[in-house]
């Protein structure tokens, strides 16, 4: 067991009362681990298909699983590599499943990286409406940009800015708002035990301040009639119910939406705690690692009323003119009429901006939308990202690989590989010119480009990406 704080062990005693030797002994057992299913890709009837071991169901979440690293290594298979999975901690599954987005939705992840909960946010959206993905920390955010590149996700706006900077621009923009604030962390402590250290330096009052100065930026982003979801990953009656506390005296707009009849093991608010009487915080959930297989979590879904004022956003676009054979490539490879008009061309770069978007200048922009691809002289290069955004059936050339195959390997690793002429045939290449762009896959998931001559793939996968 992990040495933890007399101090924490005092509160946690406090709150649980009879229940504290339950919570003790939970930390004499291995955190589990989980991954949550890329639900754009794969369904979890596929997914059980396609499987390479047999993993149990996370009771409360629809599309995840817990799994043993000793059995299968899941950050090494290309199943992972093809975007089919985040490997994320199961109770932290929760706030995006507990956020209801529907696809047209106008979402923001406020605290956003590494971007576990924007992968699953923008899956919901399934390509339509708008994501936009912030993190202020644009180290941080790097991350962000590949983990929504390998999960093709095609409608997120990639940002690192400061919540004042985006209220700015995004004033009563957004129906659906995740914040995941930054917090002390107790719930982590036996996933994660040096985040005990940090805790010991800035206990709960520092990320206390930080969570009432993030959240009424988040506020005025929310529209009429929208949803924002606050969670932390700690214990903390401070950081969970007072903030909630707090937000709602500030903005009597907002009331609480019961979220606590999900799983029988989720705890309720406890508004006593920090010596409210505002019973509304018990729809709130708290999950304790001792009642559900999973670490620390809070949650608290909170809505804004209507007034009956109307809201208008302007969109913005500047549309680029594409080459004739631009045009005719990006046609080849799936795109529609109408994604056409929304590209733009930041220096040689195009991008697929998502609909709906009002003019985001000004703001600290690490990916406008999709990547597409570059102008390069005299020729159009796409992106991985664009090649991971693609289907099989949206594909102009599919090279179809068993996930087995030695070659995804090589692939992987940025490495040439070679075909047979039956493949060529098999899949369609055989009609494919020399050096044409064709998709390489597995078992219809797509990984990235390579350039065909004859029966060579020149590898184009990205290097940033490549296996080790």
């Amino acid at each position: 067991m992990i040495s933890l704080p007399e101090s924490f062990l005092s509160k946690i005693k406090n709150l649980l009362g009879e229940d504290y030797d339950n919570f003790l002994e939970s930390y004499h057992k291995s955190p589990l681990q989980g991954l949550r299913l890329n639900r754009i890709k794969v369904s979890p009837d596929e997914w059980e298909g396609l499987s390479v071991v047999k993993m149990d169901k996370i009771p409360w979440i629809d599309n995840g699983y817990y799994f043993d690293a000793n059995i299968f290594a899941a950050t090494r298979h290309p199943y992972y590599y093809a975007g089919l999975y985040y490997i994320q901690e199961p109770s932290a599954q929760t706030p995006a499943n507990v956020l209801q987005v529907k696809p047209g939705d106008r979402v923001l992840d406020l605290c956003a990286a590494p971007g576990g909960k924007s992968t699953e946010l923008a899956a919901k959206l399934d390509g339509q409406g708008v994501l936009v993905s912030n993190d202020i920390s644009a180290t941080r955010a790097k991350a962000l940009l590949k983990n929504l590149g390998v999960f093709g996700i095609k409608n997120a706006l990639i940002t690192s800015e400061t919540p004042k900077n985006l209220s700015n621009v995004f004033k009563g923009y957004f129906n659906k708002i995740l914040v995941d604030a930054p917090c002390s962390g107790e719930g982590m402590f036996r996933k994660e035990p040096a985040i005990i250290k940090n805790w010991e330096q800035y206990g709960t009052g520092y990320y206390n301040d930080l969570q009432k100065d993030i959240l009424p930026n988040a506020v005025n982003m929310l529209a009429e009639d929208g949803y924002l979801l606050y969670s932390t990953c700690t214990f903390s009656p401070d950081e969970n119910e007072g903030t909630i506390d707090y937000i709602l005296t500030m903005f009597p707009e907002l009331e609480v939406v019961s979220i606590n009849e999900g799983y029988e093991g989720f705890d309720t608010g406890h508004p006593e705690w920090i010596g409210s009487d505002r019973e509304e915080i018990k729809g709130a959930v708290r999950i304790w690692p001792h009642r559900m297989e999973g670490e620390g979590h809070f949650l608290c879904l909170l809505h804004k009323k209507k007034s009956g004022l109307p809201q208008y956003f302007d969109t913005h676009v500047k549309k680029v003119k594409l080459t004739k054979e631009e045009e005719a490539f990006l046609k080849s490879w799936g795109l529609k009429d109408d994604e056409l008009t929304r590209l733009e061309l930041h220096g040689d770069k195009i991008y697929l901006i998502p609909e709906g978007l009002p003019d985001v200048s000004g703001l600290r922009i690490l990916r406008n939308g999709l990547y597409v691809g570059d102008r390069k002289k005299g020729r159009f290069e796409p992106s991985e990202p664009f090649a991971m955004s693609r289907t099989k059936a949206e594909s102009k050339y599919f090279l179809d690989l068993d996930a087995n195959d030695d070659r995804v390997i090589k692939y992987l690793k940025c490495e040439t590989i070679e075909v047979t002429k039956d493949e060529l045939v098999k899949n369609g290449l055989d009609k494919a010119e020399k050096g044409e762009f064709i998709l390489i896959g597995i078992n219809g998931f797509p990984l990235g480009f390579g350039k065909l001559s004859g029966t060579t793939v020149k590898n184009k996968y990205f290097a940033g990406w490549r296996m080790m």
